[in-house]
């Protein structure tokens, strides 16, 4: 079977696996309209295998790297799913306590991808946290597939809770300073906008291609936020004019970037959505953001 690159895709096939990933197609019914585009010498196979994430070779971060320390712990949820698991990581070599991020997954439960995004912070020299809100339904089942069925199952109101209290766990944690922002993707952008909604002692917030809150709740924000928006994703983009509006009518810090001709998704290094340029760009503007913002 043919391996193909990024730039033998058609923009229409990672349109469609957009309209996959977030439950707006089920499987049968992508790979069929796949066999429109499985056209000289492409396969629908080869489409599949292309767009599916790849989550052995694209770690960046091992979880036995000598600078963090990295293990699940369990903390409490009251108001979300009573106890929920999350990737506590830690840097090593702390001469006193730094700040945190919770990182918050996509709509599919806390998969290899954000485990390694959470490592990744605790190398950037902040203690992070990455709660699984698939816990409570036995956690991320091992493929993406049955993550998003799982999370679907989930009231989303509840699984804010669990990340609202995620930062309440690290905000108390003996490393922590109690300086704590969140980063997240998608689903987890969604989480990242409302935390800065629901959380007025909240550090900072970066949400990646996240969906909006409402006017009203955008108005109640305290905290600082950097914006992270794909060019190609018209689906989120729509929602940003009107949140735009409201943040600066009551006069909310932000920073918004829009990375032109990338698609949503384009900082999930395991798929072929994945710009590495606009990914670089963005993680380093994030740890600039966190360092200016949590550490001051």
């Amino acid at each position: 079977m043919k391996k193909l690159n990024k730039e033998d895709i058609q923009q229409e096939v990672f349109d469609l696996y957009d309209a996959y990933a977030h439950n707006k197609l089920d499987r049968r019914t992508f790979v069929e309209k796949l066999s429109a585009y499985a056209v000289g010498g492409i396969t629908v196979a080869s489409l599949m295998s292309a767009m599916m994430p790849n989550y052995v070779d694209t770690r960046t971060i091992l979880p036995d790297d000598d600078r963090l320390e990295s293990d699940y712990i369990m903390y409490d949820s009251p108001k979300g799913g009573g106890k929920i698991k999350g990737l506590l990581s830690t840097p090593t070599g702390m001469t006193g306590k730094v700040p945190g991020i919770v990182v918050v997954h996509e709509n599919r439960g806390l998969n290899p991808y954000i485990e390694d995004v959470g490592r990744r912070c605790a190398v950037a020299g902040f203690i992070s946290l990455a709660p699984d809100a698939l816990t409570p339904l036995g956690g991320y089942p091992g493929n993406d597939d049955e993550g998003r069925a799982m999370q679907s199952k989930r009231d989303r109101n509840e699984m804010l809770e669990d990340f609202i209290a995620a930062y309440e766990t690290l905000k108390k944690h003996p490393n922590c300073t109690g300086e704590v922002g969140v980063v997240g993707f998608c689903f987890g952008g969604w989480i990242s906008n409302m935390m800065a909604v629901r959380l007025p002692d909240l550090g900072a917030a970066v949400p990646f291609y996240g969906g909006q809150p409402s006017a009203e709740e955008a108005a109640k924000i305290k905290a600082p936020l950097m914006l992270q928006y794909a060019g190609l994703d018209e689906r989120v983009n729509a929602g940003w004019p009107a949140y735009e509006e409201v943040l600066k009518a009551n006069n909310i810090e932000y920073q918004a970037f829009v990375y032109p001709d990338v698609n949503h998704g384009f900082h999930n290094n395991t798929t072929p959505r994945y710009d590495e340029a606009a990914a670089t760009l963005a993680w380093e503007r994030t740890i600039d953001f966190f360092n200016k913002k949590l550490k001051s």
